[in-house]
């Protein structure tokens, strides 16, 4: 999965989110270790210190945890992954409905559309 960074949010904020979704969506799959913070940054072509306060922030969440010798992890707590995917879901679904009230459609009419849609009729 390719790193999207864009510059209208900061990219830390944007590495949380990249880093919660390769977790929730099973790229790190629970216990699995991760790649180093500089082979990290590397790839996502950013600032060591700037991947290393985003785990840091996904640490303190507990969807990482270290090993002091052995490198970072993804929890093995699979409802704090579960929590996290639904976070992220929910989120999503906001931003969805406010952009669908904006476009002037009520919360039933865009229920309706979801439905046509998903039954290839639109």
């Amino acid at each position: 999965m390719a790193w999207d960074l864009k510059s209208d949010r900061p990219i830390y904020a944007q590495l949380i989110e990249q880093i919660q979704l390769r977790i929730v969506s099973g790229s790190y799959p629970p216990g699995e270790k991760l790649p180093s913070v500089r082979d990290m940054a590397a790839d996502a072509s950013v600032n060591p210190n700037t991947m290393q306060r985003a785990l840091m922030e996904l640490e303190n969440e507990g969807l990482l945890y270290s090993q002091r010798t052995s490198g970072r992890f993804v929890t093995e707590d699979v409802e704090k992954i579960m929590e996290a995917k639904n976070r992220l879901a929910m989120d999503v679904i906001e931003e969805f409905l406010e952009k669908m009230e904006s476009l002037g459609y009520s919360t039933a009419q865009t229920v309706d559309l979801l439905k046509q849609a998903k039954e290839g009729k639109v």
